[in-house]
């Protein structure tokens, strides 16, 4: 049976000085620093992932990425292994949300067709104004270690498009949209989150869309998205696995993988990032498991 776009997006639905939490299945990323994922005092409704071992990094500093959870809900470990895996290779990735308990549900639309979210919007620019005042609190592990002017924000789903919004804010650096994009004029069916092809006119960075493929229920708003952006450099990568994306397979797959290269890229300089996306050797311009379009590159 097909799910309606609603319905979807509703099933997509410790601290420092304290123990951090340990990551199921032995997931900490495959990066060369092993990931936590922590919730702490001084950011509530976030969940923090990081390099476990802060002194491994030497002189590198950890770029922000930050996320709106599938079905915008409260569950900050939802997409834990996508997460995981960015954060293992020098990422400070704030999740909105908490870390839920052992059986709590996720909650249903409170009307058939329709999606209200239990984390905002603000949570993600509340995510940016907490990594930029911690690099430089007295006292926190944190401090020194985190590259405040290297921002990308990104979500799955709904947590897309408050990616799309929270995109606006003029200290973004990249966007990372999944499975997700703008809803036609009229057609938002999420109380809540802001859906408007207009704001498309803002977004002042790169931006990366990874889809689903034809059977991604979201394929077509994303899909309009990318046709509709004429000024800043685009890609749009579609990984035929529909919706649910590849965010919980072990190291959050090839779509953790892709992300991670257009992060290397967009917000480290590094050379083989760019080699993934740029050039007609590009390596994902040949990579069997998707396809890649790309516009406004150089």
């Amino acid at each position: 049976m097909r799910l309606s776009l609603a319905a979807a997006l509703a099933v997509a639905s410790a601290t420092f000085a304290g123990t951090a939490a340990a990551a199921p299945e032995a997931e900490h990323g495959s990066g060369r620093y092993p990931a936590i994922y922590e919730a702490l005092p001084g950011l509530p409704d976030h969940v923090v992932y990081r390099p476990a071992d802060l002194t491994r990094l030497g002189r590198e500093r950890l770029p922000i990425y930050v996320w709106g959870n599938g079905g915008c809900s409260a569950d900050a470990t939802s997409s834990r292994n996508h997460l995981l895996e960015i954060a293992s290779h020098g990422y400070l990735v704030i999740a909105s949300g908490t870390i839920p308990g052992p059986a709590k549900p996720a909650a249903a639309p409170a009307t058939p067709g329709a999606l209200t979210v239990a984390t905002k919007t603000g949570l993600l620019r509340d995510a940016i104004d907490w990594a930029q005042t911690e690099n430089h609190r007295a006292g926190s592990p944190l401090a020194g270690h985190i590259a405040t002017d290297r921002i990308a924000v990104s979500g799955w789903s709904c947590g897309g498009l408050q990616a799309l919004a929270t995109s606006q804010d003029p200290r973004v650096t990249t966007a990372v949209i999944m499975n997700s994009g703008f809803f036609p004029e009229g057609a938002n069916p999420i109380n809540g989150v802001a859906s408007d092809k207009a704001m498309l006119a803002g977004l002042h960075g790169p931006v990366l869309y990874v889809l689903g493929g034809p059977t991604d229920i979201a394929a077509a708003n994303g899909t309009d998205d990318f046709a509709r952006i004429t000024r800043v450099p685009a890609a749009l990568v579609n990984i035929p696995v529909g919706h649910g994306g590849t965010y919980m397979q072990p190291h959050g797959g090839v779509g953790a993988e892709v992300v991670t290269a257009w992060l290397d890229w967009q917000l480290k300089g590094k050379s083989d990032g760019q080699a993934a996306f740029s050039g007609p050797q590009c390596r994902f311009c040949h990579d069997p498991r998707l396809t890649l379009a790309r516009k406004n590159f150089n």
